[in-house]
């Protein structure tokens, strides 16, 4: 019998999902839109400020993990974590939680990923980092296929290793992410 996801540990984890990346596909999109409807279904209506479809899925023409990921900002007077149960009731499972932000992942199971994977990343209004990236990153082709190259050029080392395989990319998620924030300043 397999082992419980939570039971396992993080190397086990790793293991059974691992980083693959693939070309872009068209379907991303419309699992992104499906995906938020099924949320704004689930959320209390006063709670949703934003939800931008993040990460690489979100960005034309280069290759990425086949997860898309999804932000969620909460407004402003809203508290963020009595929105745990509500996800959690949209097939959502807690990943992390610190004082400012929720993690939560749908499409992981014992037998390895389903057809669709997601990851919610919930904020408070305002932090949102990955949104500029992703606009920097659309913007500039050619900054899109020197962040593919990177990750490209990661995958075998950091296969199994997620941790090591985003702090290997951060340095230029950041670069590019000051360069977005100056070009974008102000849009969101």
């Amino acid at each position: 019998m397999a082992k419980k996801l939570s039971e396992m540990t993080l190397e086990e984890l790793w293991q059974l999902f691992p980083i693959v990346l693939t070309k872009p596909n068209s379907a991303w999109e419309n699992w992104y839109r499906e995906e938020k409807e099924w949320l704004l279904e689930k959320l209390p209506k006063n709670a949703v400020f934003s939800i931008n479809h993040i990460g690489s899925t979100a960005v034309k023409g280069i290759c990425a993990k086949p997860i898309v990921d999804i932000l969620l900002e909460v407004k402003d007077d809203f508290v963020l974590f009595s929105l745990e149960e509500n996800i959690k009731s949209a097939g959502y499972i807690l990943m992390s939680k610190t004082k400012d932000r929720l993690s939560f992942n749908k499409g992981y199971t014992e037998n390895g990923f389903a057809e669709r994977v997601f990851h919610l990343h919930v904020r408070k209004k305002g932090d949102n980092a990955e949104i500029y990236f992703r606009d920097f990153l659309n913007a500039h082709p050619d900054k899109a296929k020197e962040y593919e190259k990177l990750k490209l050029s990661l995958l075998k080392k950091y296969e199994h290793d997620r941790d090591g395989y985003t702090s290997q990319k951060s340095e230029m998620v950041n670069e590019f992410t000051i360069l977005a924030k100056r070009e974008f300043s102000g849009r969101y």
